[in-house]
């Protein structure tokens, strides 16, 4: 927080400088050089114009943005489902609760990916209880049960 307040500082006196740089030929006292009252003067302003077909120069070297989805197109959420998830184990100890999610250990509050498709969705392990683990995507929960053979 005190760096921020010192680079917003910073910015601040530099544009009152900038701005006493602009009118400096009018605050000059007769006679008066400018370099004597310690003032800069601007010539040129830099500025950057970047057309519409352009690459940003502020772009990784080969990085290209997505395509823009066309207009009336619902960007469709997947749901998961329960069926996408296996539990195979379920332990509920003094040290800690813990299950067999498609194969990994995990335990309860850890946040794991699954990928389905070509999207990678970040669960996080809600709760651990005994036969069900309650899983969580952005607002949606999701209960799996433990499978029994």
């Amino acid at each position: 927080m005190r760096t921020l307040t010192v680079i917003l500082s910073a910015g601040l006196i530099a544009l009152h400088s900038l701005a006493v740089a602009e009118t400096a030929p009018a605050n000059l006292e007769q006679g008066q050089d400018i370099q004597e009252a310690g003032l800069v003067l601007l010539k040129n302003k830099s500025s950057f114009a970047l057309d519409r077909n352009g690459r940003s120069p502020f772009w990784p070297i080969g990085w290209k943005p997505a395509p823009a989805a066309a207009k009336g197109t619902a960007q469709h959420v997947s749901a998961l489902s329960p069926s996408a998830f296996v539990v195979t184990s379920i332990t509920v100890e003094a040290s800690g609760r813990y299950a067999i999610i498609n194969g990994k250990v995990i335990n309860e509050g850890q946040v794991f990916g699954l990928q389905v498709g070509k999207q990678v969705h970040q669960i996080t392990v809600k709760a651990i209880r005994a036969g069900q683990v309650v899983l969580s995507e952005q607002d949606q929960e999701i209960s799996v049960p433990l499978r029994r053979r």
